[in-house]
């Protein structure tokens, strides 16, 4: 994992450097300031010494302010390196997630994600901080106090070697006591998040179904079940500080017992004595703050478990290094099998052998469940088939660079998803450099064009998050004008005209074949009057090709297609 969070450092290493050696610094000033306060005490006030007490405590002044002015460099550089090391993170993963094939995505949900690119990470970045910093200084001010005070007198130090055996055990027990529980109270946060974000993506539905108790009551169940989690992992945590203060009190009070019998009988200078309580106050502080960044470490174990998860993450989709261009919109399945998790005995597609020429219309007709999407998402590598060969232009598709294959192949997919932004800005995904004239002759297409231009601030209108302020039809119709833009060798439209009306429907198809000209056109879709002029239509059953043909063919022979087409025309009647 360190070679893999290393270079989330690259831009901000100069201040994870800066911050501890500012911090040696602070240390090394501040760990005087107890040995002069003891010779103006010894020194000074014993021989009534005004200019001695006047210039070491001056130089005490002196120490303590660069000792501040240290700190608060260190403190600042020790931020900046912290922040920029949480945004490197941030990056990598959220980077890592975009090479992911829709399988990875399918193993990790969207909450889960959003929790490890937010709560883990700013517990990495909290935990860096503290490395940089407490964890730099605590163990160069336990060394460099006990050096000091083991000077001031070797017997009383043997009071630590009590003390430090004490607090490494409980150390240890409160390490592994709450690493567990910490990791289960991230997957509360996983479930509590998915619990948010559904009930926000379908509030539409939550609202029409009357459901809002039942989503409350869904909420408060996962909140509830985050704070228990949140109560087991702190109660171990708590332990930490009553057990550290009670062994610092109580080396402090043996400190004083012992240390008070050697100033009366007069083998310790009470000066001595004062000096050397405010080191093992440093000792046992710094103890304290290692103890603290231990606990730390335990949270961000688990959270750098989860982390570490997206990052070994390996995508199924192993990206082709050729420069070879789809040459035209050829589509040939030889024998292609598929399965979402893998499972020779579950496929979805079993034996598929179809043959679309460039330029042609196909429709794609079945029930709900036959496989029509699983087949088309073969096409643009958004799955790899198990067993057999997919080819687009003539060449297997994972010969193709996923850049290369997937900017030839224009994908309008069942669930519309427009983005924060003007209604220009969403077209232009599917090209960039597009002209104005462009996106207006793709719109006018895709039937969008009125519509948008009925809108007071015409195609610079704002689109809400997921496009709410526009119907599902024009969501769909935006949609296509952004898939037409790309001018594709292949478009694939998946039911992406069923919340249009017939006569839209109809008017899209005849743009379509005008504009498309040379374009191989795959549409599925529920009704056969959006498929019945296509070259030929293709019948999916249960993950098989039932059959292939013309409309007129499959009517002829085609039982299923037969079925479809006499049940909608009824339903017209």
């Amino acid at each position: 994992m360190i070679k893999k969070l290393a270079p989330c450092l690259k831009g901000y290493g100069k201040y994870a450097i800066l911050a501890p050696v500012t911090i040696i610094f602070e240390v090394l000033l501040e760990i005087m300031i107890p040995y002069y306060m003891a010779k103006i005490i010894d020194v000074g006030i014993a021989t009534r010494d005004v200019w001695y007490i006047a210039k070491t405590g001056g130089m005490m002044v002196l120490m303590a302010i660069l000792s501040l002015i240290c700190g608060s460099l260190s403190a600042r550089f020790a931020a900046k390196g912290a922040m920029g090391f949480g945004k490197g993170v941030r990056r990598a993963v959220f980077n890592k997630i975009q090479e992911f094939s829709f399988a990875n995505v399918d193993r990790f949900n969207s909450a889960s994600l959003i929790t490890r690119l937010t709560t883990d990470v700013t517990t990495l970045q909290h935990t860096f901080m503290m490395l940089i910093r407490s964890f730099v200084r605590s163990p160069i001010m336990l060394i460099s106090a006990t050096f000091m005070a083991s000077r001031i007198n070797t017997g009383l130090s043997f009071v630590f070697l009590v003390a430090i055996p004490i607090l490494g055990t409980a150390l240890t027990i409160i390490m592994l006591m709450s690493f567990p529980r910490f990791r289960q109270m991230f997957l509360c946060y996983d479930k509590m998040n998915g619990a948010i974000q559904e009930n926000l993506i379908g509030i539409r539905v939550v609202k029409a179904f009357v459901r809002d108790k039942f989503e409350n009551k869904k909420f408060e169940d996962s909140a509830e079940a985050l704070r228990y989690a949140q109560l087991r992992a702190e109660k171990v945590i708590i332990c930490n500080m009553p057990i550290m203060q009670m062994v610092v009190y109580g080396s402090i009070i043996s400190i004083l017992w012992f240390g008070g019998n050697m100033v009366i009988a007069g083998t310790m200078a009470s000066g001595e004595l004062i000096s050397f309580i405010s080191y093992v106050n440093q000792i046992l502080m710094s103890l304290m703050m290692i103890s603290m960044v231990f606990v730390n470490f335990v949270m961000t174990r688990a959270s750098l478990g989860r982390i570490s998860e997206v990052l070994n993450e390996v995508p199924d989709i192993a990206d082709s290094d050729s420069d070879a261009c789809v040459e035209n919109g050829a589509v040939t399945f030889e024998n292609v099998s598929f399965s979402y998790n893998k499972d020779p005995e579950n496929l979805h597609l079993e034996n598929i052998n179809l043959e679309i020429l460039p330029g042609e219309t196909v429709g794609i007709i079945g029930g709900t469940g036959s496989a029509k999407t699983s087949l088309v998402q073969l096409i643009p590598r958004l799955y790899d088939a198990m067993s057999g060969q997919v080819m687009v232009g003539g060449r297997d598709v994972r010969d193709y660079s996923l850049e290369h294959l997937r900017d030839a192949v224009s994908m309008v997919l069942q669930k519309n998803v427009l983005f924060t932004g003007t209604i220009m800005e969403n077209l232009r995904w599917g090209n960039p450099g597009a002209t104005e004239e462009e996106v207006i002759a793709a719109c006018k297409s895709a039937q969008a064009h009125d519509f948008i231009t009925s809108f007071p601030d015409g195609y610079n209108t704002i689109l809400g998050q997921g496009g709410v302020n526009v119907s599902g039809g024009q969501k769909q119709r935006l949609c296509i004008a952004r898939a037409l833009l790309k001018k594709p060798k292949i478009i694939i439209l998946d039911d992406s005209t069923s919340a249009v009306d017939t006569a839209t429907d109809a008017k899209i198809r005849a743009a379509l074949k005008t504009e498309l000209t040379g374009t191989t056109t795959i549409i599925i879709a529920q009704r056969i009057s959006s498929v019945c002029d296509a070259d030929k239509i293709v019948v999916m059953d249960n993950g098989t090709i039932h059959g292939i043909g013309t409309h007129e063919e499959l009517l002829a022979n085609n039982e299923i297609y037969r079925e479809v087409y006499e049940s909608q025309q009824k339903g017209v009647a």
